[in-house]
């Protein structure tokens, strides 16, 4: 029988395979009774193991294991769509709560495990369909990923408010699971009573939660010391409350070794003022590399030679640190890391391991200086009169090793003459040791001879291949890599050196073309710059990004024109990059040479060269952004519009955004545009909904009608930075919003009217996906310029329209006083529109703030008083009431509310509404002027008064 998480494999894959109709046209799922029992099944077994996501996650993949956790969210009653940071987990049943923070907590350990080094497993014989199966399960893993990693923020928000719940939650169990599958509508009865289910104590809850935070913020704190605090803090709670209740409960396991590394880590990497963790040796030596102070360093590790406390692993990490440090221009620290390193090589030697690569290349050139170092810190390291003789015998033969490596006699004899030389070697041995060097055949001296190329280097054969492949994984100096490359093809023929590392990733059109290079070395060599390229441009280190381009290229031009054009095309890819990063931000345009290249780019017309979609999508941006709207309107060549998507909708947005300031008339390419993106956003099926009422977890396939992919257009719009032109996208992405038949708020943008009104096939549009795209799109301009009053109105209107009202308001606030310098200036009439105050005045109404909605009825062009008194009539209101009776300037209110109070006996309501009646400003019979500025005197207090509220 297979063991039970097998089980939760089968019973998914089985729920998740495709049909097929009667036309062989493939079919989502089905959301039919065999599938829902098949997830339910999965479910029961995962409710088996107690949901231990120790073991769930060791045997399950991240997207077998996503599957799950969603079925639980669903089967759990989380609203579908719902951000679960906008959830209160104390108003949900214990069941759902638990589930939502299962999920959160499984989202932030992924994300943790993914960031950890994995070992490659090493490939067997090539099959086809196995090698597949494991390109789209990596593929939907680094998808799921990615969605984990841009919504981080939101799951620790979740946690961290799990923290403060303090109270028993209850996680489903096998009964539970078949109640809810034989009566749908028990939901709100007993399987989620706080009886139901296996009961997760609230102490257990924090201790797992504190865990896994503290994990998330160590990965996180590599440039934060405050965040590093914050791992620290969750730690040291994690260990009081196993300390209270032990490290073991019925719902989860902590590493107890794995937590103690972390508190040891984060005792080193943040300040404490504990005598202590001062006394600590890897505190003094963190402080010492923090502050400066090398000589204490180097100091520490002489030291540790005699006593081995420190472990080869940390100080290896030490040394590298170093030499990152030395490489990025502190020349300073070359003879600190010759020292360290000698220390660390010693240490090595006396422990009986193999000699590190690092102190070959530093005696490549051996001086009297490092000679003299070298035998210093070996007459420090080894205590002679205490010392076993196997340390001895150790030291002696690692001194005899180096004496057959030198090729200067005058070095050698500096080491046979001195005094540990002496004492480790006995008479005879020594002398044997000088004739055989006496007796050598002259040689060119090497610390004389230039090295002109890497090829003259000497490949030694005692040097470890496990440790060049390490430096081969950590370089990006293009001469070093092709330097390891030679001397790891000089020791051994058969590996295959560009699958060292599984995180050297080229595109498969690339990867075809390289690996059917026949010499071995030239193709680890050109697969593996492009692959260190290629990462250093996803990680924005441009400088080394155009090194280890430049010397592909150098490199593929001798004998291959296609790869030739694939770097070209890869080095203006990087050269738009390195502008939108750098003078792009400040507005600078881009030389005329880059324009040039890009147009070149689209317009190139060579046979059989493998292109990446996406430089072609940057390059359309990239004119977009820079206004070159004159070229992608007329001089585009009409082939490349009819056979590259991304250069027929840069034509259409350029053309639209040029037609824009001229008449209304002249809206053709604006309504073909629509055309493109109501395509693109069509579907070719529909939901089925279940008998139970339940809606397919399943999402449709994205149409292939379209020109491209909806998720494809997204990422297209999520490259453009100029604001006429996200503003056109968004104002047509609102529009097809608005055209729902079933849509009760509209939403408002600029340049709305000049997109169609209807469309003649509604039920083909998927609005779900439209009303996510609108959202995305919304949230991404506001991080291009986060003070565009249009956004912002249009994100208070789909908060609004979502009936999310504090979220609305702050943006209809926000939008007010980002073009009014925050309402000292009279907000522009064309922003705060009838219809914006009107779902202002609804917002408040909803929120019960009573008395916000009488002052705001004064904003309107004609005062709303039924409205206004209606609001004042409320007997609960939530907001601050007669202190907001100085923002009033409306007589006729106030006198409404002088009557009011004196009806209900209130007087002191009722001297505060006199009082604000009474002030001379407001008498009627003043100019219109005064009464002007004193109604704009009270607007701006009291809009300022609810940013400081909303904001």
């Amino acid at each position: 029988d297979p063991p039970p998480v097998q089980l939760i494999v089968q019973f998914l894959e089985q729920a998740s395979k495709p049909s097929v109709n009667e036309q062989n046209q493939v079919q989502p799922p089905p959301d039919n009774k065999r599938n829902r029992i098949l997830k339910l099944m999965a479910l029961k077994v995962a409710a088996h193991l107690k949901w231990d996501l120790d073991v769930l996650e060791k045997s399950l993949s991240v997207p077998v294991l996503n599957m799950l956790l969603n079925e639980l969210l669903c089967i759990s009653k989380v609203p579908p769509g719902t951000k679960h940071v906008d959830v209160d987990l104390s108003s949900l049943p214990p069941t759902t709560a638990m589930a939502i923070l299962l999920y959160n907590r499984w989202a932030i350990r992924t994300i943790v495990q993914s960031s950890f080094p994995v070992k490659q497993v090493k490939p067997g014989p090539p099959q086809l369909n196995v090698m597949n199966q494991m390109q789209q399960e990596k593929e939907l893993t680094e998808n799921i990923l990615k969605v984990l990693k841009e919504q981080a923020a939101d799951s620790i928000l979740v946690l961290e408010g799990a923290l403060k719940l303090n109270k028993d939650l209850y996680v489903h169990t096998i009964r539970t699971l078949d109640l809810l599958a034989m009566e749908p509508g028990m939901v709100n009865g007993e399987t989620e009573s706080s009886t139901a289910g296996l009961k997760i104590s609230a102490e257990e809850i924090q201790c797992q939660v504190c865990y896994d935070l503290g994990a998330i913020y160590f990965q996180q704190g590599s440039t934060n010391a405050a965040v590093h605090e914050n791992a620290k803090e969750k730690f040291s709670k994690t260990r009081e409350l196993i300390a209270k209740n032990g490290s073991s409960s019925l719902h989860f396991t902590i590493d107890e070794e794995r937590l103690a590394g972390y508190c040891q880590a984060c005792g080193i990497l943040t300040s404490s003022d504990d005598a202590s963790q001062q006394a600590n040796p890897y505190s003094q030596i963190h402080n010492c590399m923090k502050s400066g102070k090398y000589q204490d360093l180097v100091k520490f590790f002489l030291e540790d030679n005699l006593t081995f406390s420190l472990p080869v692993e940390f100080r290896q990490s030490v040394l590298r640190e170093l030499f990152q440090k030395a490489q990025q221009g502190n020349d300073a620290l070359d003879e600190v890391c010759f020292k360290v390193c000698v220390c660390n090589t010693v240490c090595d030697v006396l422990q009986g391991r193999i000699i590190d690569i690092q102190f070959c290349q530093l005696f490549l050139k051996p001086n009297k200086e490092k000679i003299d170092y070298l035998l210093e810190v070996c007459s420090r390291s080894i205590d002679l009169e205490n010392a076993s003789e196997a340390l001895k015998r150790k030291m002696a033969a690692f001194l005899k090793n180096l004496c057959f490596s030198l090729e200067d006699l005058q070095l050698v004899f500096m080491i046979s003459s001195h005094e540990l030389f002496i004492k480790l070697l006995k008479d005879d041995e020594r002398k044997l040791l000088i004739d055989q060097m006496r007796k050598r055949s002259p040689r060119v001296n090497l610390c004389t001879k230039p090295v002109t190329s890497f090829y003259d280097i000497p490949a030694s054969a005692s040097v470890n291949i496990g440790q060049l492949e390490h430096q081969l994984i950590l370089s990006v100096d293009p001469w070093r890599i092709r330097q390891i490359l030679i001397e790891l093809h000089g020791m051994t023929s058969e590996r295959q050196f560009w699958t060292v590392s599984n995180k050297w990733e080229v595109p498969n059109v690339y990867g075809n073309v390289i690996l059917g290079i026949k010499d071995n070395l030239t193709r680890d060599l050109v697969y593996i710059l492009m692959a260190k390229g290629l990462h250093c441009c996803a990680i924005k280190d441009f400088v080394h990004a155009k090194q280890l381009f430049a010397a592909c290229l150098e490199l593929v031009t001798e004998f291959s024109p296609k790869l030739r054009q694939v770097m070209l095309n890869e080095m203006l890819l990087l050269d738009i990059y390195t502008h939108e990063a750098g003078a792009g931000v400040s507005g600078e345009r881009p030389p005329s040479d880059l324009i040039s290249r890009v147009r070149g780019y689209l317009e190139m017309r060579v046979p059989d060269i493998p292109l990446r979609q996406v430089i072609a999508e940057e390059c359309v941006a990239f004119l977009l952004n820079w206004r070159e709207n004159e070229y992608l309107t007329m001089q585009v060549p009409l082939p490349l519009v009819q056979t590259n998507p991304y250069v027929k909708l840069g034509q259409l947005l350029a053309a639209t955004c040029k037609e824009l300031p001229g008449p209304k008339e002249s809206r053709r390419t604006a309504k073909d545009l629509w055309e493109v993106v109501v395509q693109i956003c069509s579907v070719s099926n529909q939901h089925k909904r279940g008998n139970d009422g339940r809606v397919s977890l399943i999402k449709h396939r994205e149409s292939t009608l379209g020109i491209m992919y909806r998720s494809e257009l997204l990422s297209f719009i999520k490259k453009l930075r100029e604001p006429l032109v996200l503003t056109t996208i968004l104002s047509l992405f609102v529009k097809l919003h608005n055209v729902r038949e079933d849509i009760v708020n509209d939403i408002a943008a600029e340049h709305i009217s000049i997109w169609p009104s209807s469309i003649p096939n509604l039920q083909s549009v998927d609005f779900e996906a439209v009303a996510v795209t609108v959202k995305e799109l919304v949230s991404y301009a506001l991080t291009i310029n986060a003070n565009n009053h249009l956004w912002l109105i249009i994100q208070a209107d789909i908060y609004f329209a979502t009936n999310q009202y504090s979220a609305a308001l702050h943006y209809y606030l926000q939008a007010g006083a980002v073009c009014s310098d925050f309402f000292n200036k009279m907000v522009p009439p064309d922003v705060y529109t009838d219809q914006v105050i009107k779902r202002m005045i609804k917002c408040c109404s909803l929120l019960n703030c009573h008395t916000q909605v009488a002052i705001l009825c004064q904003f309107l062009r004609e005062v709303d008083y039924k409205t206004a008194f209606k609001a004042l009539q409320e007997l609960n209101s939530h907001d601050a009431m007669d202190s907001y009776y100085e923002y009033i300037w409306d007589v006729t209110i106030l006198e409404y509310l002088t009557y009011l109070h004196h009806k209900r006996g209130e007087t002191d309501k009722r001297q505060i509404a006199i009082k604000a009646i009474g002030q001379t400003e407001l008498n009627a019979s003043n100019p219109e002027e005064v009464l002007q500025l004193a109604a704009q005197r009270r607007k701006k207090k009291f809009l300022q008064a609810m940013a400081k509220l909303y904001f």
